[in-house]
């Protein structure tokens, strides 16, 4: 491959996302669900020594988010990963990359519904059903959001990781007047073997940093914005994990562990009468937020397969900077319709659900930054921060194991999509391939 394709591409995005709607948007691909639950998870697997766990995380994720900004500012385009990808190292793998996280990561469409509708249904009372129902009506705003554009969606965004950052913040400062010292005795419970569990927690928590690449031709001057919103976003996710992880050992010690509702008991210890609703407020938002990116994020990537001949072109409707692509967000409510079929067929038992989910997030990792490192400028800082995150994905793939069936499903699928085409080109005669 030539140097000539590293080259950034003439294209130039004019886009209506700013900073502050683009900070709002990296926010929510990460801060997600992983609030309601993971702090309990991690003190029962470490102890107190899960602060360590987080901040290791979130230390380790700075080279993944900050490989990803570059390559969305450098090439900002519907596709996502799928374009660095197919820049770097071909169309079929660009096409394995589209397929993963359209059909493989927008299996946690209806995971996110379900975990915020349980959430709030087990605060409020009700029975399992309900728990169905308020997943479907979490699922509709963020469609209707996006129906309009990005224009609309980001500033509805801005709203709820405005929501999300204050509620936590709340949270913090409300617990902490019951903080008990003593609570951090012992601080290596599990020893050492307890902090690597924390971490592998807190790895799937604080995924996300490439469901905005697929909406990076809607940001205003990408190569300055980008970079910016990604830091924004680095330090406000990094605060807000890290204080609530803290506040929960400090206030519930190792009861942490024994909660279903963690962040309800939590706001209990000083607020009890409105425990309750305020937590059912925070897992609505919670929900609502990450879907609204990712909605947008699969119907901006399903349009742009349709452009290349990976879907229908009848998707591609809207791929290009400023489209709404109306078409594939039909396809990507389909698609959500069937996988929410499927979880309430398996008892809404969600393991393989998030294990999908996940494998095809470290297989899209993989490959993004593979192509990272050819695209980026050698030796820059991008270059560098591909080449370290190529180390820790390595760890994150013999972490998925098993689990790797499902992209590599989905790449055999890609694969058989590009023998299928070379054989209709070669079966076609010349002059109607001409024209």
């Amino acid at each position: 491959m030539t140097r000539t394709m590293d080259a950034a591409p003439t294209h130039t995005a004019t886009g209506t996302v700013g900073l502050w709607q683009g900070s709002a948007l990296y926010i929510a691909s990460v801060l997600g669900t992983g609030i309601l639950v993971l702090p309990a998870l991690a003190a029962s697997v470490a102890g107190p020594a899960s602060i360590i766990a987080i901040t290791a995380v979130l230390v380790l994720s700075i080279p993944l988010a900050g490989t990803f900004a570059a390559l969305a500012a450098r090439y900002p385009d519907a596709g996502g990963v799928a374009t660095f990808v197919r820049r770097a190292l071909g169309n079929t793998a660009a096409r394995a990359a589209g397929y993963w996280f359209f059909f493989g990561v927008g299996v946690g469409m209806p995971v996110v519904a379900v975990l915020g509708a349980a959430y709030i249904v087990g605060v409020v009372g009700g029975p399992r059903w309900a728990v169905v129902l308020v997943a479907v009506v979490l699922l509709v705003p963020p469609f209707l959001s996006n129906l309009f554009g990005v224009r609309v969606s980001g500033r509805v965004q801005l709203v709820l990781s405005g929501l999300l950052v204050v509620i936590v913040v709340g949270v913090i400062l409300v617990t902490v007047p019951a903080a008990d010292a003593d609570n951090f005795q012992p601080f290596l419970p599990h020893g050492w073997a307890g902090v690597g569990a924390a971490i592998n927690l807190f790895v799937w928590a604080t995924a996300g940093w490439e469901a905005v690449t697929h909406i990076a031709g809607e940001f205003r001057n990408p190569r300055r914005t980008i970079p910016f919103a990604t830091a924004i976003a680095i330090l406000a996710v990094g605060a807000a994990y890290l204080g609530l992880q803290v506040v929960t050992i400090a206030v519930m010690g190792v009861d942490a562990s024994k909660s279903d509702v963690p962040l309800l008991d939590l706001v209990a210890t000083t607020a009890p009468g409105i425990g309750p609703i305020f937590v059912a407020f925070i897992a609505g938002v919670v929900a609502v937020g990450v879907l609204n990116l990712y909605v947008g994020a699969f119907a901006k990537l399903g349009a742009s397969l349709g452009r290349d001949g990976d879907l229908p072109r009848w998707m591609a409707a809207g791929a290009e900077t400023g489209g709404v692509p109306r078409r594939a967000l039909l396809v990507v409510a389909g698609v959500g319709v069937v996988y929410m079929v499927a979880l309430v067929l398996a008892d809404l038992n969600l393991t393989s659900f998030i294990l999908i989910h996940t494998s095809c997030m470290v297989a899209i990792y993989g490959v993004g930054m593979a192509a990272a490192v050819r695209l980026l400028d050698r030796y820059s800082v991008g270059w560098w921060l591909a080449v370290i995150s190529c180390v820790l994905v390595l760890g994150l793939l013999a972490l998925a194991g098993f689990n790797l069936v499902w992209p590599v499903g989905l790449a055999t699928a890609a694969v058989i999509v590009t023998v299928v085409k070379r054989r209709s080109r070669a079966l076609t005669p010349p002059d109607i391939a001409a024209g």
